[in-house]
C-alpha cells in the first residue's frame, strides 16, 4: 500500500483516483437523487437534466464498483434495473449535505465574485 498519509497529492496514491469518481458531479447528483430511495435508470436520467445515457451508465458502474451504490436486477418483463445507495454510500450523505448547504448559503457571494472577476478581465482586454 501506498503512503497516502501526507497531503502531496502524490499521482499514484489510490485515495486521489477514489477522490476523483466521489467528487465529479454526477456522482454528486446521483446519491443526491438517490438520497430518498431507490429508482429505476430511465428515472434517475429524467432526474439528471443534461446527462447522457453514457455518461449516467458509466457513472453508476464507476458508483457500483466503489461500493457506493447497489445495482439490482428486478424480475419484470421487461428487465428492468434499479439502483440504491449502498451503507458506505449513506456515508457520504452527511458531507455531501453539508457541500450542497454551503453552496446555497454562499452562491450570491460566488456570483458577486464571478461578476467581478469577468469585468476585471474585460477591463484588461483578455
Amino acid at each position: 500500500m501506498l503512503d497516502c498519509k501526507t497531503q502531496r497529492f502524490a499521482v499514484d496514491c489510490p485515495s486521489r483516483v477514489l477522490f476523483d469518481q466521489i467528487s465529479d458531479k454526477w456522482s454528486v447528483m446521483i446519491l443526491t437523487v438517490l438520497d430518498p430511495g431507490p429508482l429505476r435508470f430511465n428515472e434517475l436520467k429524467r432526474r439528471l437534466e443534461g446527462v447522457t445515457q453514457k455518461a449516467l451508465t458509466d457513472c453508476l458502474r464507476r458508483l457500483q464498483r466503489n461500493g457506493l451504490i447497489i445495482r439490482r436486477v428486478l424480475p419484470a418483463s421487461p428487465v428492468a434495473v434499479e439502483y440504491e445507495i449502498s451503507p458506505l454510500g449513506r456515508s457520504l450523505q452527511t458531507p455531501f449535505y453539508a457541500l450542497y448547504t454551503w453552496t446555497l448559503k454562499n452562491l450570491p457571494q460566488v456570483e458577486a465574485a464571478r461578476q467581478a472577476f469577468d469585468d476585471e478581465q474585460q477591463r484588461a482586454g483578455r
